[in-house]
Order: C-alpha cells, then structure tokens, then sequence
C-alpha cells in the first residue's frame, strides 16, 4: 500500500508468502513486492552462495599463511633475542670466579670473594667486612674484572 501526503509519499512494504520454493528460499521465507510488483529477494540466491567457496583450499590459505607469518614474527623478533641473552647469562653465572663483580636479584652490587665448584653458593663482599653468601641462580649480571659498566639505555 502507499500512502501519499502532501509533503512525502510513505511506502509500506508488502511481501507474498505464496511460493519461496520457486526461488529457492525456503518454506516460510518473506519476499517483499516493490512498489512497482516484481518481487525482490531478501537473501542471496543458492547460485552466489556457491561461488563464494569455488576452492576447498581458500579458507584453510587465508588463514594459515597470515598466522604462520605472525609465528615466524613472534619468533625471530622476541622468542630468539630473549633465549639467546638467557643462554648468555647462564654462561656467565657458571663461569662466574674470584674478583668479578655481580649484581644479585636484589639489585645488591659485590665483589666475589670465594666461588665453589660443588656447591650453587658463592660468597660476595657488598661492603667493607660485610661478607654474604648468594645463591648463584639469583645473579642478574656478572661483570669480569676488566669489563666497563655498561651504561643504562
């Protein structure tokens, strides 16, 4: 039906519940009638459907190369930095000897007095007369006797 007015015409849409079958909707499925009488689907027709999935391997492509890149981001630009400066500390801890100065979890800077090879203790001057033992998995840094201090960046 339309209605007119004096400023505006109001079209109320009008839909034809007898055949959506023969447009291969299913049953109960509304298709309005333009203003005009032909009939206008409300939904893509089964033949738009199908040629949007032409290939089996498109959705698997589309998503697993994107991610796989992500991946090999992750890895060289965080995972690999951040194992190889582990590996290089725990290198440094073990070979830790007499004389080198250590900066303990605590943010405790010493002088190593005595290390043991069969213990995980190593005895670190902090001060003047003020000896402690520390555990070796609790240094953060080992700096050798000749070594700069490194500035803060």
């Amino acid at each position: 039906m339309v209605a007119k007015g004096p400023l505006r015409t109001i079209v109320r849409p009008e839909f034809d519940e007898r055949s959506p079958e023969k447009y291969g909707l299913g049953a109960g499925a509304l298709i309005p009638i333009s203003p005009r009488g032909c009939r206008l689907s409300m939904f893509t027709t089964p033949a738009f459907a199908q040629a949007a999935a032409s290939s089996p391997m498109e959705p698997l492509g589309g998503l697993l190369i994107p991610m796989l890149l992500m991946l090999a981001i992750f890895y060289f630009f965080l995972i690999r930095p951040q194992s190889q400066r582990a590996k290089e500390l725990r290198e440094r801890v073990n070979s830790v000897r007499r004389g080198d100065t250590v900066i303990t979890s605590g943010g405790m800077v010493g002088k190593v007095l005595k290390v043991s090879d069969t213990s995980d203790e190593i005895e670190v001057e902090l001060a003047e007369n003020l000896r402690v033992k520390v555990v070796k998995g609790t240094l953060l840094e080992v700096r050798s006797k000749g070594e700069p201090v490194k500035e803060a960046t």
